[in-house]
């Protein structure tokens, strides 16, 4: 299955959950946690030592807010790519959230993930 023939409806009552759990479980520093969507394929690129340090040292992804914007979908060959307006609780300012998602034996998967 291509999740880009899924409606938007259809991946966003998959997408927001996922996002939900990214911010909460980044906010908390659960590591753990936080990856346990993500893609076989995403999780072999990972470097932990630096996700490390982002839980550990990141003023901004410790501190999201969970109030966020839906922006939009861009789909893209086997994945579409979700973008939300994010904040932060400590910093002033808004940051592009990023989440693609695509399919991984017969699984909606996390295959990247990013706040810049």
């Amino acid at each position: 299955m291509n999740i880009i023939e899924h409606t938007e409806d259809e991946i966003l009552e998959v997408a927001h959950p996922m996002w939900d759990d990214l911010i909460k479980y980044s906010n908390e520093g659960e590591y753990g946690k936080f990856i346990r969507k993500f893609s076989y394929e995403c999780l072999l690129g990972l470097n932990e030592v630096e996700v490390g340090k982002q839980f550990a040292k990141s003023e901004l992804t410790r501190n999201l807010d969970p109030k966020w914007d839906y922006l939009g979908l861009i789909r893209r060959g086997q994945h579409v790519t979700v973008l939300y307006r994010m904040r932060s609780t400590k910093k002033e300012g808004e940051w592009l959230g990023r989440m693609v998602l695509g399919y991984e034996e017969g699984e909606i998967k996390i295959f990247a993930s990013s706040i810049f």
